[in-house]
């Protein structure tokens, strides 16, 4: 099993969560494992609630067709960096990045 690395995840108000990830595993999976507030999964990671929204760091790729529109789905309004959670999977050259989740309405 690959070692785990560090995920960040931070509110609108800054407020930062660190959660362990395996390589592997969505950032969704890790974050609702981890109990991160705002990162709700209802879906479990099937690409139909779009409660999983997160502004991802810069270059993590872009959305395929059936994420970009789902996005058009978030309670929040979609930015550049939209991604859904559980789409993005974890590696480890992802130790220490920080997903910002988006602040509800």
């Amino acid at each position: 099993m690959p070692d785990p690395i560090t995920l960040i995840f931070r509110t609108a108000a800054g407020t930062e969560t660190r959660v362990p990830a395996t390589p592997g595993q969505s950032v969704m999976e890790a974050a609702v494992m981890n109990g991160v507030a705002g990162i709700e999964g209802e879906c479990g990671g099937c690409l139909s609630c779009a409660t999983c929204h997160v502004f991802a760091p810069e270059g993590l790729g872009t959305p395929g067709p059936d994420e970009d529109a789902m996005l058009d789905c978030t309670e929040v309004e979609r930015g550049p960096r939209s991604r859904l959670s559980c789409q993005i999977a974890v590696t480890a050259a992802m130790d220490g990045a920080v997903f910002d989740i988006p602040a509800a309405e």
